[in-house]
């Protein structure tokens, strides 16, 4: 299933005392919307899942779907290292009306991957909502086998991976052995070119917060056959995509919207603020992004 070529794994804003903050949340899914991204996934890794509450996923859902109004897929991050909370969850964002879910692997249980496969299938049997599974075993310790990944695409629901091993002999497994119409998204901003060379279908991003159009015309590029062009583009916007993750994410990108002029607040404990050299380190690389970005005009 295709839910667009750059789809952000969207952080989550907050307000001074550390709350949810749905007025910047407006803004900012207007913004990304505006500027490049194809779908939205809320409540992920990026949304700093682990610090949301279930109220609290559940009202950013409601409050998204309603400001999307069809205009992108949600995708909504339902999955957790509990079974029967993930159902949960997920059973409440059908209701409220998310277009799929992502489901990461259940991170410190460490199962097997019978277990993880027994994991997955319950939870898609429980839903009609199209799956993403999300594997990403740099935070979650596991690493889901392509064998895995390939019996869980057998099932209707099961449409799609973000895949964040880094692997590219994985990617091109996965994507030669798992139905057509199975879609496989880069999980790693510098690998969207990459992944596409060996066919994958495209990005669920970080960097596309501060470099959606960019990224997007890298793909076009690449669609279109001008390789060369698509390589200079990647070339061009690398370093951002590295700043962007000099520190534990999401707090560079969070840093990085807050000074474009695209309000999002901090991040929660146990993630703390970039520190004034890492700010000033981020704040070179914007700028000079920027400055080369009047010169090539992307």
């Amino acid at each position: 299933m295709n839910f667009g070529q750059v789809l952000t794994a969207m952080v989550t804003p907050f307000d001074q005392n550390g709350e949810l903050d749905l007025v910047a949340t407006k803004g900012l899914v207007n913004y990304l919307i505006a500027n490049g991204s194809n779908g939205l996934v809320i409540a992920g890794t990026t949304g700093e899942s682990p610090t949301l509450s279930h109220e609290e996923k559940l009202q950013l859902f409601r409050f998204v779907v309603q400001e999307v109004n069809g205009r992108v897929p949600v995708i909504a991050g339902t999955g957790s290292n509990n079974t029967k909370a993930s159902i949960e969850l997920t059973k409440e964002a059908e209701a409220i009306g998310v277009d799929a879910i992502m489901l990461v692997t259940p991170y410190y249980n460490k199962p097997s991957q019978e277990g993880l496969y027994q994991h997955f299938q319950t939870i898609a049997e429980s839903t009609t909502l199209p799956i993403m599974l999300y594997n990403i075993p740099g935070r979650s310790v596991i690493n889901m086998e392509p064998e895995t990944i390939i019996r869980l695409s057998q099932m209707e629901n099961i449409v799609s991976i973000k895949e964040a091993s880094g692997d590219l002999d994985r990617v091109t497994e996965i994507i030669s052995k798992t139905p057509n119409d199975f879609s496989l998204y880069s999980g790693e901003d510098s690998q969207t070119l990459p992944t596409l060379a060996v066919g994958g279908t495209g990005i669920v991003s970080v960097a596309s917060h501060v470099i959606g159009n960019e990224m997007q015309e890298m793909v076009h590029c690449f669609r279109k056959g001008d390789v060369a062009n698509a390589a200079a583009i990647h070339q061009y916007i690398f370093p951002m995509m590295k700043a962007l993750f000099a520190a534990p994410s999401p707090t560079p990108v969070k840093e990085a919207l807050n000074r474009i002029g695209v309000p999002v607040g901090s991040v929660r404990l146990p993630l703390i603020p970039l520190n004034d050299a890492e700010k000033a380190s981020l704040e070179r690389v914007i700028t000079q992004y920027e400055t080369k970005k009047e010169v090539v005009g992307y």
